[in-house]
């Protein structure tokens, strides 16, 4: 395994996992619920829900990524079908940042945000293309 591909994954992964547990707490911090009517209570828990899996999945496919690039049990074709979905993903997320930033009731926030993702965004990409454009071992 490319020792490139080893350190941005873990970049990436690490980045994806701390946004996951973040944004756990998301909803409380930034107090969610009080935009919602007290009485659309499906709504509230669709939100939660949401929120739940969401961050969860980021959690997920940050340890997932690491336990494939850095297993003895996984194969090329995992690692990039792997690194393909995770770069989907991020590069959604990035382009919603720029097209309907968050955070933009505090610039430095909202640029952060944006640099966070292009950074995340980056690592797997990088990696995912290391992975294709690589010679198979024969």
């Amino acid at each position: 395994m490319n020792l490139l591909v080893k350190i941005l994954v873990m970049v990436g992964s690490s980045a994806s996992i701390g946004f996951g547990i973040w944004h756990f707490f998301v909803p409380k911090a930034w107090k969610w619920y009080s935009y919602i009517d007290i009485n659309a209570t499906e709504l509230i828990v669709a939100v939660r829900a949401i929120n739940v899996f969401f961050s969860l999945s980021l959690v997920l496919f940050g340890i997932l990524n690491i336990l494939f690039v850095y297993g003895d049990k996984s194969n090329r074709y995992s690692i990039i079908v792997m690194l393909a979905a995770t770069c989907v993903l991020w590069i959604t997320r990035l382009v919603f940042q720029i097209i309907y930033p968050q955070g933009s009731m505090n610039p430095i926030l909202q640029y952060w945000m944006l640099a966070a993702f292009i950074i995340v965004s980056l690592s797997y990409i990088i990696s995912f293309f290391i992975m294709v454009l690589s010679a198979t071992p024969t």
